[in-house]
């Protein structure tokens, strides 16, 4: 049987995100989601990540901070390739196994890809990339850093 016609990954509703923040900007349309929750959405992110050998991953959370989503994780890839495809594995584990439609941008490029998994935010970088817009020191609490 043929496959019915697949949305876009990439989604034009969400221009980009705030570079000084993180945060997506724009209007964030609906998405179908599962019952799950905000914490087991971040536990099932970060097996995914793990999964894919996401690098330096640091997860905060976003309660009381913002309205936008509950947590952010921040991670790493080793090379443009390895970004996009831990952003399209992420995107479609999470579609397949709990019915929850993301937001995706910048996978094209693979130097920063935003995840907007809805309380979730999630940012795939090169390491390059990373360190030049240095979001976890925004939102990290006093002097946290990565250590090596």
């Amino acid at each position: 049987m043929p496959h019915a016609h697949a949305a876009p990954a990439e989604d034009p509703v969400l221009s980009h995100s705030d570079p000084a923040t993180g945060l997506p900007v724009g209007e964030r349309a609906a998405r179908v989601t599962s019952d799950i929750s905000s914490d087991e959405l971040l536990a099932v992110v970060l097996a995914s990540l793990d999964d894919d050998k996401a690098e330096e991953v640091v997860q905060i959370s976003l309660r009381g901070r913002s309205e936008m989503a509950d947590h952010m994780v921040i991670c790493s890839g080793r090379s443009s390739r390895q970004v996009a495809a831990i952003s399209e594995k992420l995107v479609d584990r999470l579609k397949q196994d709990h019915g929850i439609l993301c937001r995706i941008e910048g996978k094209e490029t693979g130097d920063w890809v935003l995840i907007d998994a809805g309380d979730v935010i999630v940012h795939v970088f090169r390491p390059e990339v990373r360190e030049f817009y240095q979001l976890e020191k925004m939102w990290l609490p006093g002097s946290a850093h990565l250590g090596a």
